[in-house]
């Protein structure tokens, strides 16, 4: 599934990445703890999480993961964001709690 299908039918919100909405995500991980999301997700994957630092890029671009949503509304740092646009990461905002978005994914079968 695309991400840009994600991004629309869920009304997220593009802080960083909107050139790169036409890529293929095939799966999703939950995770804040950055160690979980290293031993867990796998690429392609979009991540939901409420972490907001800079280090969430450098997992998600080395482990491959395609986007980065962030759940309830958080505010993301200009760093993270800018970090996301040096690696070519996506970041996506949404105001719905995690529990919320994963069941959305769901719904749409990633």
């Amino acid at each position: 599934m695309l991400v840009r299908h994600i991004v629309e039918t869920l009304s997220l919100e593009v802080l960083a990445g909107d050139d790169l909405l036409d890529q293929e995500a095939e799966g999703g991980y939950a995770a804040d703890l950055l160690s979980c999301v290293m031993a867990g997700a796998e690429a392609g994957d979009v991540w939901i999480t409420l972490q907001t630092h800079a280090n969430i890029v450098a997992v998600a671009s080395l482990l491959g993961i395609v986007a980065i949503i962030v759940a309830e509304g958080a505010p993301v740092p200009e760093e993270t964001l800018a970090k996301a646009a040096q690696q070519d990461m996506i970041v996506l905002s949404c105001a719905e709690p995690v529990y919320e978005t994963i069941a959305q994914l769901v719904k749409l079968g990633l």
